[in-house]
């Protein structure tokens, strides 16, 4: 029996879930290693949630050092099917201010060091990820920040950088340019890879500052980002339990179906042992 159906995911500031019933820890295993932390398994707005820090608590991981394959396939394991990803953001747009919320609709990758995929050892996949958050999550949260009363933006571009290093001002500007939105260093490799544990997956992401492409970012104080990030943080856990009530009982997107024609490998060909270790994403396709 699955032991949970909401994952949510906890960026900086977020470690913990406050309201989570019957709470307890699980340490889950996976044949990627060890997630970022243990799981906070309990009941929230009556649904059955698992709740993860993504840096761990007390934020020890840097994003480059997330076992991400390792998050996502414990949250499969324990039987999520959609996952609330919250992170912290600069703003790339003026109207995108700090302390308002952003649902992007699109990401793009410029990291470079990072697994994005649980496949490969003898079984090719390709999902298709042109529109790479769930639209029915999308809508629950949008719905979610508007009874919280929160400040939100649906839609946009999320560019993924490497980090830990912010961007120069050459960088910032130049990602502008290209008309992207906010800018983060987490969230691509999650939404690749709940598409490919047929996972639905949406990001709230919470505006702390604007980039360095701002004239006035110099004056803005790492207190006052602290200030945001905190302020940032008392919302989303607003916005969650408001968005928990509201998501849907039954799955009616694609999403649960992402590897139906992704698999290109003969059968025959797969390598039983990497059978073996996919058989929680892959069984259903291959018998």
């Amino acid at each position: 029996m699955a032991k949970a159906e909401i994952g949510i995911i906890g960026g900086s500031g977020l470690y913990r879930m406050p309201g989570v019933a019957r709470a307890r820890e699980v340490r889950v295993t996976t044949p990627f290693g060890r997630a970022s932390d243990a799981y906070l398994l309990g009941d929230l707005e009556g649904r059955k949630v698992a709740f993860l820090a993504r840096h761990g608590r007390g934020h020890v991981l840097l994003p480059s050092e997330l076992n991400f394959r390792a998050n996502i396939y414990a949250l499969k394991k324990l039987g999520v099917e959609r996952i609330i990803s919250v992170s912290a953001v600069g703003s790339l747009r003026e109207n995108l201010k700090p302390l308002d919320m952003v649902l992007p609709s699109q990401f793009l990758d410029r990291t470079y060091a990072r697994p994005s995929t649980f496949f490969g050892e003898g079984l090719v996949a390709h999902i298709s990820f042109a529109d790479p958050v769930c639209p029915v999550l999308q809508d629950v949260m949008a719905q979610a920040c508007a009874d919280a009363g929160v400040g939100c933006h649906k839609g946009g571009t999320y560019v993924c950088m490497e980090g830990p290093a912010f961007s120069t001002k050459a960088e910032s500007n130049l990602y502008r340019a290209w008309g992207m939105d906010v800018i983060g260093m987490t969230n691509l490799q999650e939404a690749k890879l709940a598409r490919e544990a047929e996972i639905c997956y949406v990001t709230l992401a919470m505006v702390t500052d604007y980039d360095c492409w701002h004239p006035e970012h110099d004056a803005v104080t790492v207190s006052t980002v602290i200030d945001y990030l905190n302020r940032n943080v008392a919302n989303a856990q607003k916005i969650l339990r408001a968005a928990i009530d509201r998501v849907p009982r039954e799955r009616t997107c694609k999403c649960g179906r992402a590897l139906a024609h992704a698999i290109l490998t003969d059968r025959k060909k797969i390598p039983a042992r990497t059978k073996k270790k996919l058989a929680l994403l892959v069984e259903k396709y291959l018998s």
